[in-house]
Parts: structure tokens; sequence; C-alpha cells
């Protein structure tokens, strides 16, 4: 509970020194009419701050708009307010103050007038974040104060709102990785659904299919006829593998290596998902979820990126265990790793299985950290090599190029290196 004291502004403050003065010199110096002024003085701070705090009960209900309500990096976003007056009483002029995360810009402030009982007032303000991750807004603080400027006081009203800003995402060319091995496009016309999608496999009965397609488990389930669909077009697969060492990466913000496989990850999963692949992220958030060995939507993929955080080592083995019975059926595999380990490389590589498509994006750390400015370093080099030779298409990624770069560099026919010199 606020304190009396804290309540009283300078103003306020400056009365009660002037009554207590007033009080004692009257009381001394034996003039009642001085006396009675000081002991007016002194008093009429204390009665505005105890009517301010009576009326500082919340009577306004504050509910939040945002559009729109899913942000990418430096993307503007509206934020409307809405106040309503739910109380039976006429509420009192407020100064209104949104909290928001310091990454989304400076704490909005504006006036709210009086309102009557059901008005209802709005008020908006713009952010922008140029940090990706989930960002609250609110709660929202309405300083009140009396007529004579006595006394004041911050109530809290209760809500807030998070907010998800994406990871920055770069549209790439139209260039397709080569298509070949299980999986992908072009081989296999024809495959039995994919691990999750066993309700695909089904579907309702129609006039002049064969009965003896009948699905007799999913009929009792659904109180209708449903018959096995066995040939299914053969969807392509693809698997994104993200590092996340934090030993690993070099460099900060948005210029750091890590917020660079990041963005790699969502632009190449936008892409392929517009392609019509079938998704696996296999990531520190989707393993501890679960939802690595799942067929991920787009939409899902996106709001994992956008909260992605840098972990141990031991993190990443994890994340190595559950990739490698999802590539083990061969099709498109891409690994976004640094050049940190020439033994974690190795177990890298062995995801690719032959006759699959195996494009990796070997970040050369140290240039993100800005201590060289010259070509990738040998062992980068001889690192690049090592996947080389296991059948990978690999682009070695220095600080400031570009991930369509990259991507048209890993995807063309034989493996490319380009880089970019800070």
């Amino acid at each position: 509970m606020t304190r009396l004291r804290d309540v009283l502004t300078t103003r306020g403050r400056a009365f009660v020194a002037a009554g207590l003065t007033l009080l004692v010199g009257g009381l001394l110096l034996g003039f009642s009419d001085i006396t009675r002024v000081g002991a007016l003085l002194a008093t009429l701070p204390f009665l505005a701050a105890l009517a301010t705090r009576r009326s500082s009960s919340s009577i306004v209900e504050v509910s939040r708009r945002v559009q729109p309500a899913r942000l990418v990096v430096d993307q503007p976003a509206n934020v409307e307010v809405v106040f309503e007056n739910t109380s039976g009483r006429r509420s009192q002029l407020q100064l209104v103050e949104e909290r928001v995360d310091h990454v989304l810009g400076d704490r909005p402030r504006f006036v709210l007038p009086p309102m009557e009982p059901g008005d209802i007032r709005e008020a908006d303000y713009q952010i922008r974040s140029h940090v990706r991750g989930r960002h609250r807004l609110g709660p929202l603080t309405l300083h009140m104060r009396d007529p004579f400027g006595l006394a004041t006081i911050a109530a809290t009203a209760p809500g807030s709102t998070d907010i998800l800003v994406l990871p920055r995402i770069e549209v790439l060319g139209r260039r397709r990785p080569r298509s070949e091995g299980i999986g992908s496009e072009g081989t296999t016309p024809h495959m039995v659904a994919l691990h999750g999608e066993d309700d695909v496999a089904v579907r309702s009965y129609h006039d002049g299919d064969d009965l003896r397609r009948i699905h007799w488990p999913a009929t009792a389930h659904r109180s209708m006829l449903m018959v096995r669909q066995e040939d299914l077009p053969a969807k392509r697969r693809a698997v994104i593998v993200l590092d996340s060492r934090a030993d690993g990466h070099q460099g900060s913000g948005a210029l750091g290596s890590f917020e660079w496989a990041v963005s790699a990850a969502a632009s190449i999963a936008t892409h392929l998902f517009g392609l019509h692949y079938a998704l696996h992220l296999v990531s520190n958030e989707t393993t501890a979820g679960g939802e690595a060995t799942q067929i991920i939507e787009i939409d899902k993929a996106m709001a994992l990126l956008a909260v992605a955080q840098l972990g141990p080592a031991e993190r990443f083995e994890e994340v190595l265990r559950w990739a490698h019975p999802l590539t083990s059926a061969g099709g498109l595999v891409i690994a976004i790793v640094t050049d940190h380990d020439e033994a974690v490389l190795r177990q890298i590589a062995a995801l690719r299985q032959p006759g699959g498509v195996g494009l990796m994006f070997l970040l050369d750390s140290t240039s993100f950290a800005g201590v060289r400015t010259g070509p990738p370093a040998n062992q980068t080099l001889a690192l690049a090599s090592l996947v080389e030779a296991a059948g990978w298409n690999t682009c070695i990624v220095r600080s400031g190029m570009t991930v369509d770069a990259a991507w048209d560099a890993a995807s063309a026919s034989t493996a490319v290196m380009l880089g970019a010199g800070r």
C-alpha cells in the first residue's frame, strides 16, 4: 500500500512545511490566527491525499488490440488501447503511462480525460522491435492528482498483452536443391503417408469404392464408412537442423552469428513451405517440446524460432540424436552450424544418407566477432572440405553475407563458397 507521505507532491510537502512552521510560530508567539492558518495549511495536503487514495480504486477497464498481431523484426505495429469506465461514478482526469519492454521503444504517455459511467475512450501508439522474441505490453499505470496539485497517486490497471516478434525473413530465389533420393521430388511417385499422417491415409466412402478397402477402426471411430487410401502423392520432406551452441556462436545482437542462423532457418523454412515440403525443425526448442518428430506448420516453426535461445553443447547433442531418425529415410537435410568443433561436424555430416541431399551453411564464427577481415581461415576451409567429401553442398557464411546469397550458393549443383568481408 502506498504510504501517505509518498502521495504528496512537491507543492504538498511545501504546504506541510509552511503550515508546521506557522503552527509552531503561532503557538510560541501566542497568535491564534496564525496557529489556525498553520494547522489548515498542514492539514490540507493530507486531506487531499486521503481523497486521492479513496478515488484511486480501479474504475477503468483496459484492453488492447495490436495490428498486426505478429510482427517481423523492424516491422511497425499499431497498438490501440481501449478504456471503459465500468463503475457508477465519474472518473478523474488521469495521466496514463504504458509499460513496454525497452526493445519496443519509449514508454507511451497520454492524458485520459474524465469519463462518465459507461464511457469508452481510445488511444493508440506505435511500436517497433529490432529484437525478435516474445515481448510484453503493460500493465498500464494511471496517475491521478487532486485539483490543487497537492497529492498524486499511481494505480495499476491489471492486464497485459504479449506480442511475438518473428525473425527477419529474407525472400529466397526460386532455385531449388537438386532432387534425388527418397522423399525428394521426382523419384518416388507415390508413398504411404509419413509418420504422424495416419488420418490422411483414410477418407470417407464414395459410391463405387471397393468394399474390401473399408477401414473398420476409422469407421467405428467416426460413425461413418471410411476407406483406405493407400496410394498418396509423394510429399517432399526437409529436415532443418539449427546449431544453438553458446560456445560456438560469436557476435551479439542482430550482427551475431546466432541471429544469422535463426534468420536463415526462418527464411529457408518459409521458402520450402512455399514449395510444398513437409518440414521438420530440429532445434533446442522442438526437442524440448517433443515437436521435432512432427511435421511442423510454418506458423508454429516461426513462433519457435522467434524465441530460440543459445544453449550448452549437451543440448545440441540431444538435437543430433533427434535428427538421426528423421534423416535416415533420406530426403533433404539442411544444417546451419558453426565451425566450432570438428568432431560434432562429423556427426552432422553423417545425417545425410546415401542418395539424399544435404545443404550445409557453415558459419565462419570468427568473422561475426569482427576479428578478421580476410578470407576464411584454413581451419574453416578444411571443415568445409570435410563435409563436402561426405556429399554435402557447403557454403561458408561470413558476416555481411545475405541468406539469399548463401541459399543460391548451397543449392547449386556443385558446392560454391561465397563470403563478404566486413
